[in-house]
């Protein structure tokens, strides 16, 4: 019969740590689909560059279609959602001590927040959307602070576990 190794301080940590995010982006897309309106004006607002520098040689960037920004948070959302359950799933397998399908779902939806937060918010919305340029519509310090640490556990999740040695 197999033995299940011990479990050590990063083993929890792991689990805990992921959970954190899993409550965290759980908890996101719950507001923004329990309180659609306020983030929907967020995203219509970066996309719409409306208080941006309104610089002739950005503009052309702007999305102004009601349809296409809704679309654009609908998709954050559903992205969120399927982040968050597939963070709880992996933190689910960590206290089962699944340790590496753990390991694998934790991956995947710390790379899904990345991705959203990093290529999504940061990159498009922060240059291509020239978010960085309102005052009221910046997004960038939040999507930063997620993206940092969805990358810290991601970090945590894969260092060596190590292994007891025994005498032979």
């Amino acid at each position: 019969m197999p033995t299940t190794p011990p479990r050590t301080p990063l083993h929890l940590a792991a689990a805990l740590l992921t959970a954190a995010v899993a409550l965290y982006i759980a908890l996101v897309a719950f507001g923004n689909i329990t309180d659609f309106g306020t983030n929907q004006q967020f995203v219509r607002h970066v996309l719409a560059m409306d208080t941006t520098f309104k610089d002739d040689d950005l503009m052309w960037r702007a999305v102004t279609s009601k349809g296409l920004q809704d679309a654009a948070y609908v998709a954050i959302i559903v992205w969120e959602t399927v982040a968050a359950l597939v963070l709880i799933y992996g933190t689910w397998l960590w206290f089962r001590r699944d340790d590496e399908r753990a390991r694998r779902f934790s991956t995947i939806g710390l790379l899904m927040l990345m991705l959203l937060f990093g290529a999504g918010f940061i990159a498009i919305g922060g240059e291509w959307f020239s978010m960085w340029q309102s005052s009221d519509w910046n997004g960038l310090d939040a999507a930063t602070r997620v993206f940092l640490v969805s990358g810290v556990v991601l970090i945590v999740n894969h260092l060596p576990a190590g292994t007891r040695r025994t005498a032979a």
